[in-house]
């Protein structure tokens, strides 16, 4: 992937301010969590704080020593399948999770003994109707009590200190199709999560509950009537013709045809930010169903979409679709880091969204106004760019399954269904200003055909293969660094399979992530270059996490190969056009890796944490 790319944004001078602040005037409704996030010994989100940042101020580990790290111990987590997400740490206290069956375990850090296990009884029906493995991507944490949103669509609030359930809620129908494969947010007094099952015909929405009693507070859909999408037809706004204007009375309505909407998708299995000043929780939403284009004429609005909603009530502040009328199954669902930037010399509150079309996106996350769409990998070419007046993007008809037509093989479309990045969660360094961006570089073959929907069956309609982009000598993906200030690329590092591991930076100038093959790697922030690596036994699709104890620093990350990109392996699948077209494009990974479920963390040697103290403030709040 080369260093940069041409390309017109309309962000013309823009600079990083720094860190985002996440200072609030009024009162936080759960002042503990608020603690416990400002503090970089915990690992109390999934991201490591409100905005999405997955950054830590922790430094013990830097540039310097990384290359010394040793396993300082291990935990299998009895479970093979995919590793996604990772544990949190609330004090002396580790808690994991493993895939289908979702059990989760309270681990002491002084000793690595379990404190309590919840292994919740699930029926394995469930399991047939879990697209792209039964992954799980992770816990949350609030009021004391650990949040758990399991594979059956069953929210759990458990006990911190016991593990025994406080209270749990269904929000979905397996039977359906409806699952859950995201980790739950809290934010405020509030647990959101929301629903899998675009592949299923299911009907996507975002759901908010009350974290002490688990009531319902309020339900956000993505598609259907304006009372049921939580929006305001004069008031919530989105981009248009280079301006922001009223969304207007049945906005996704009038772009389905009859009662599509009903089976429209949009879910929403991705990750979540909240921004306390603004009140402001958001969000993508995932495909349209069905993947035949030809049998959804319109824009299937708000599928495809970035939302930001009053946490309190539910209302939609504002919306953009960045891909109107999918046809290559490019879901919006990738996370929304906010950082604050200078544009022309006003500060402007904005979010960053590297989505699966291949294009990075930086709104006002104030008022989402669209500031620069660019492409994060110069292989993608179903669109040859975002038109800034109309936020829309240029579709090049040859990559286009809706101007082929049903039963056409459309050749060559980059990036595959996959997306030039998937949920894998980018991170932000805050002493760089670069996010650091775990990507795919794979394209593919797409064939529509006609289908019908059957409650609780696939509802995709479509054959794909998946294949190595270009100019890359078969290499599947890179880990990037993108800068926001000039919206292009600043490094690239080429990696031999997808980058399917959440990335994480911190205060000691250190970056990591993980490979499909089984290596843990750190690199240098400014320029990519390799520090250290540790081959695991078995590929790594999980986040990469730290958190201090005893005055130490420690690094882990789940291995355990599995996601779409390993569910062949995963699930034993051996035709070319399974798992969505990821089997065959994926072969070549049984070469390197096997299944597993292992938790790995790292420290430095002792007498390297006693110099390191000595020597800078390692363990700063």
């Amino acid at each position: 992937m080369a260093a940069t790319h041409k390309g017109r944004s309309a962000v013309l001078t823009v600079l990083a301010t720094g860190v985002f602040t996440l200072s609030c005037a009024a009162a936080l409704a759960d002042p503990d969590l608020d603690q416990k996030v400002s503090n970089p010994d915990d690992w109390a989100t999934q991201a490591g704080g409100y905005a999405g940042h997955r950054w830590s101020n922790l430094k013990q580990i830097d540039a310097a020593n990384v290359g010394k790290l040793q396993v300082a111990w291990t935990m299998s987590t009895g479970v093979l399948r995919g590793h996604e997400g990772s544990p949190l740490v609330i004090g002396d206290t580790l808690y994991l999770q493993t895939p289908f069956p979702n059990n989760v375990y309270a681990v002491s850090l002084k000793d690595q003994t379990f404190k309590w296990k919840y292994e919740p009884k699930q029926d394995s029906d469930v399991v047939p109707v879990m697209c792209c493995d039964t992954v799980n991507r992770g816990l949350a944490y609030g009021d004391g009590k650990i949040f758990l949103q399991q594979a059956d669509t069953t929210l759990v609030a458990l006990d911190a200190k016991t593990g025994k359930v406080v209270w749990s809620q269904k929000n979905g129908n397996p039977k359906i199709g409806e699952t859950n494969t995201n980790a739950p947010h809290v934010f405020k007094d509030k647990v959101i999560t929301g629903i899998s099952g675009g592949e299923f015909g299911v009907r996507g929405r975002l759901e908010a509950y009350d974290i002490k009693t688990g009531k319902r507070a309020w339900t956000a859909w993505s598609t259907g009537p304006d009372k049921d999408l939580l929006v305001d037809p004069k008031k919530t706004m989105t981009w248009t013709n280079g301006k922001m204007a009223p969304i207007g009375a049945s906005s996704s309505l009038k772009t389905w045809q009859g009662d599509q909407w009903k089976l429209g998708g949009g879910t929403t299995w991705g990750w979540y930010s909240y921004d306390p000043k603004l009140n402001l929780v958001y969000y993508g939403t995932g495909n349209p169903g069905t993947w035949n284009p030809t049998q959804r004429p319109g824009d299937n609005r708000w599928s495809m979409s970035i939302f930001a909603r009053d946490l309190d009530t539910g209302m939609a502040k504002w919306v953009y679709q960045m891909t109107p009328h999918d046809q290559w199954d490019f879901d919006g669902v990738n996370e929304v880091p906010l950082v604050d930037l200078t544009i022309n010399g006003k500060k402007v509150p904005a979010l960053v969204h590297f989505d699966r079309n291949g294009f990075a996106y930086t709104l006002d996350r104030e008022n989402g106004r669209l500031l620069s769409a660019q492409k994060y990998d110069p292989a993608v070419n179903w669109a040859t760019e975002v038109d800034m007046k109309t936020g829309r993007p240029v579709v090049d008809k040859k990559f286009s399954p809706q101007a082929t037509g049903p039963d056409v093989d459309v050749k060559g479309i980059c990036p595959a269904a996959l997306g030039s990045k998937d949920e894998q969660p980018s991170s932000y360094d805050e002493h760089t200003g670069l996010f650091m961006v775990p990507t795919n570089h794979v394209c593919m073959t797409y064939e529509p055909f006609q289908i019908e929907y059957t409650a609780g069956q696939p509802y995709v309609g479509a054959t794909l293969t998946m294949f190595p982009g270009p100019n890359e000598h078969g290499d599947m993906g890179n880990f990037i660094a993108w800068d926001p200030v000039h919206a292009r690329i600043a490094w690239s590092k080429p990696e031999r399979f997808s980058v399917w591991s959440g990335a994480l930076t911190t205060a000691g100038d250190v970056v990591f992530y993980g490979t499909l093959e089984g290596y843990i790697k750190a690199v240098d922030p400014k320029d990519g270059r390799e520090l250290w690596k540790f081959k695991m036994p078995s590929g790594i699709i999980g986040n990469v996490f730290t958190y201090a104890y005893g005055g130490k620093q420690y690094v882990g990350v789940y291995s355990g190969i599995g996601g779409w990109a390993g569910i062949g392996m995963a699930a034993g699948l051996t035709e070319s056009t399974a798992g969505l077209g990821a089997v065959g494009g994926y072969k070549d990974l049984a070469r390197y890796t096997n299944l597993g479920g292992t938790l790995f963390v790292f420290a430095l040697p002792d007498n390297l944490t006693r110099t390191a103290s000595l020597t800078r403030t390692a363990l700063h709040h």
